[in-house]
């Protein structure tokens, strides 16, 4: 099973890039789920159809009771993928890593990965701070891999070296590691340079390189990934390019 946690900055497109990515591996005959791990719930809606999905920490809350099966706080989008938000906590109340806690511990007691039989497990994991909820995915051993999106933006690269970091805390408890970069253009000034050159820093690779593409916000528009829209795009054959060089190295026990 591929498991990796997609990490990066806040509005740094990890939310696109990580359902595109699901998109494509569905496309290539994969069994998916993304697990969207952001108190704002988007990650999962262009796989969709742009319609939102119930976050676990809302069900909980207005349920005051755990579900009793996965579809009443899943549902299955594009390519069979599916879909789980863990939400957060009321606005200025509790701790959204809290809510990640709590529906890993759910999912575990419902028997998700057993029951559904995954190929790839997807994390969309907002990474501004990397704190205990936050680095679940990483710290509990449910991702094995971390992949860290970034522009050439000084935020977003600052961003990315506290993942670095903070991942780096749990190399020797042979917890998840840091697989590469996926370099998600803004069309800043020397973009690739500066990317390329933190990457070298970290001893890490370029796994993908996203162009800044109008097709990306034509489809989101109606509520869909480039793969769904058209898979013959560029930007499409990007993200599948990805996932089966991730594919690939799962065959060759990378």
């Amino acid at each position: 099973m591929i498991k990796i946690a997609i990490y990066g900055k806040g509005g740094i497109g990890k939310s696109t890039t990580t359902s595109n990515l699901a998109a494509a591996f569905a496309f290539l005959g994969k069994r998916v789920i993304q697990i969207g791990c952001d108190p704002k719930a988007d990650s999962t809606i262009n796989l969709l159809g742009g319609r939102p999905l119930q976050p676990v920490m809302d069900y909980l809350r207005e349920k005051d009771e755990e579900p009793e099966a996965i579809d009443q706080i899943a549902k299955e989008g594009y390519g069979g993928v599916l879909c789980i938000e863990t939400g957060g906590p009321t606005p200025g109340l509790g701790c959204a890593g809290r809510g990640i806690i709590a529906t890993f511990s759910l999912l575990e007691d419902l028997r998700l990965f057993e029951t559904y039989k995954p190929d790839v497990v997807l994390y969309d994991v907002l990474g501004d701070v990397v704190c205990g909820g936050f680095a679940a995915p990483i710290r509990e051993g449910y991702a094995q891999k971390v992949l860290i999106v970034t522009s050439g933006e000084k935020m977003a690269l600052y961003a990315a070296n506290n993942i670095c970091t903070a991942v780096r805390n749990f190399e020797d408890r042979s917890y998840a590691r840091v697989e590469g970069i996926i370099l998600n253009s803004r069309n800043v000034e020397d973009e690739s340079r500066k990317v390329e050159e933190f990457a070298l820093s970290k001893g890490l690779p370029i796994v993908a390189r996203i162009p800044r593409s109008d097709d990306i916000i034509r489809f989101e528009d109606q509520g869909k990934t480039v793969i769904e829209g058209d898979p013959e795009l560029y930007v499409s054959k990007c993200f599948l390019d990805l996932a089966q060089r991730l594919i690939e190295e799962e065959k060759s026990g990378n």
